[in-house]
């Protein structure tokens, strides 16, 4: 294929490929009550926030700025021990993946550190597929800031593709998409609700599966 018309595809993880909203969860509960903090919110803040790195989740759910980093580190330590039994693969995103492969490239733009990340694809049996994973710690700034999409792009050594997709299930994704100069794709099996995806893109899917199987219907006469 020409270089031009090859097709990549970024996925964001959770939201998009995983459901790990059980372990966020526990994980923000289990460091207020670690750190005795008076936590006003409820589930839903704090699901309103996934997407996010930790440190701004935790600021915007009232921590103090200068407390968040011993915040961070309970949830860390807490989520080290739960979080490959309280995730799961999305409905039909082992096939989203699977078909992906068959005509694209892939790699992975994620808030979530990259340690975690490998060891879930890993866990689901879909690492292999992915040519970079894009976690917090390699970037500076993470989403909606671009930097994450471009140095996915940059480690993959893609330079003059037309045909790059970042789908994702939250604005963040589509935000750093636009900022990127890609397509952004958005999801509906996620944490972000439609009207808010439609600020940024048109293209919204039920599922990665959907997005994916659209993609390639889309570019079958380039394959």
């Amino acid at each position: 294929m020409n270089k031009k018309n090859e097709i990549i595809i970024l996925f964001d993880l959770d939201g998009t490929l995983i459901d790990s909203t059980d372990a966020i969860i526990e994980c923000f509960y289990h460091s207020f009550e670690e750190l005795n903090y008076d936590f006003k919110g409820n589930k839903e803040d704090i699901k309103r926030e996934i997407g996010y790195p930790l440190d701004i989740m935790y600021t915007t759910l009232g921590v103090p700025k200068e407390k968040v980093g011993v915040f961070v580190t309970s949830y860390k330590k807490k989520y080290n021990y739960i979080f490959e039994d309280k995730t799961t693969l999305l409905s039909n995103a082992y096939e989203a993946v699977l078909e992906a492969s068959s005509f694209s490239r892939l790699g992975i733009v994620t808030t979530k550190t990259t340690k975690f990340t490998k060891k879930l694809l890993e866990n689901f049996g879909i690492l292999e597929y992915f040519e970079t994973i894009i976690g917090r710690q390699e970037v500076t700034h993470p989403k909606p800031n671009p930097e994450p999409i471009i140095k996915a792009l940059e480690m993959m050594n893609v330079t003059n593709s037309n045909n790059i997709y970042m789908i994702g299930d939250t604005k963040l994704d589509l935000i750093a998409a636009q900022k990127a100069e890609v397509n952004g794709v958005g999801v509906l099996c996620g944490y972000g609700q439609k009207e808010e995806l439609e600020c940024y893109t048109n293209a919204i899917y039920n599922g990665a599966l959907e997005a994916v199987s659209d993609l390639k219907k889309h570019h079958k006469n380039t394959l």
